[in-house]
């Protein structure tokens, strides 16, 4: 049972699930993509419109739990599952041609795509949003608003489907946007801010965040202990999750290479007076 109801949330959870089903049912899809969709899909589901919900709301380090699933297990879990094109097998073939074809020529969906796909723009997000709502005073605000609160889940959310997407893209560069080293390397460099965020945290001997007091603890922990698990949560099992999605675009990287598909770089002409030099050393 959900919460706090959301019409938006279900709208968008039912038109995703109803889509994936009709496609994958249009196309092949192996059973480690459906597991991987679903699996993301569910958690999704059980941190937004669950009484999970209620427990992030009373709790920090279940407030981080939350955040962990939202930012960085859910959006890598559907991601792998790579179902762009199973969900758009799943919508009608006129919708298709008279509404999404036009909708993905717009120049807003460029737009909004071009600015959130960014690497550098994408990356930055998936740092700033976990930073952002970790400012004690942020972290107030989103708990008295409710708006502000579902602006940060979603944020969260979003964010992580961006950069996740980037990271795991199994295309060469081009057309894919990051260069298969980058792929590799920007896990390692997200995760050192967060590793030194989750330490001032854990080690921090004051209370940090006594909105969750004002508004009522779920558990009988003690105020600092609930603070230090919910340091050791951004700090460890955040920074294990990226050193998977690291290994995993590793993984795409050689099958890249392996299958001669990332691009060469063109030998390096000499220069007219190192060519001439050549030339008058090679005997007739």
């Amino acid at each position: 049972m959900p919460w706090e109801f959301s019409w938006v949330l279900l709208a968008c959870f039912v038109t995703t699930c109803v889509l994936y089903l009709r496609g994958s049912r249009r196309l092949p899809v192996a059973f480690g993509r459906k597991l991987a969709f679903w699996a993301g899909m569910a958690i999704i589901y059980l941190s937004l419109h669950t009484y999970l919900d209620y427990y992030a709301e009373h709790e920090f380090f279940m407030h981080r739990i939350q955040q962990l699933l939202l930012h960085h297990i859910a959006p890598l879990l559907i991601v792998t599952a790579y179902p762009a094109t199973v969900l758009r097998a799943g919508l009608p073939l006129a919708w298709r041609v008279r509404l999404l074809l036009p909708l993905q020529r717009s120049w807003p969906w460029r737009a909004v795509g071009g600015v959130l796909l960014n690497p550098t723009v994408a990356t930055l997000l998936f740092v700033a949003f976990i930073l952002v709502w970790l400012i004690p005073s942020m972290q107030t605000l989103a708990m008295l608003d409710w708006r502000i609160y579902r602006f940060m889940n979603w944020s969260m959310l979003v964010s992580g489907f961006a950069y996740w997407s980037l990271v795991l893209d199994h295309r060469p560069h081009p057309p894919g946007r990051m260069t298969a080293g980058l792929r590799v390397l920007s896990p390692a460099v997200t995760m050192t801010p967060q590793i030194i965020a989750g330490a001032i945290v854990t080690f921090s001997k004051s209370d940090l965040y006594p909105i969750f007091e004002i508004c009522g603890r779920a558990f009988t922990f003690n105020v600092l202990t609930g603070q230090l698990i919910g340091g050791v949560i951004i700090w460890v099992p955040s920074a294990l999750v990226e050193s998977i999605g690291g290994l995993m675009a590793l993984r795409l990287w050689l099958r890249l290479s392996r299958n001669g598909r990332l691009p060469r770089k063109p030998p390096r002409r000499p220069s007219p007076r190192r060519a001439a030099a050549i030339d008058a050393t090679v005997p007739d």
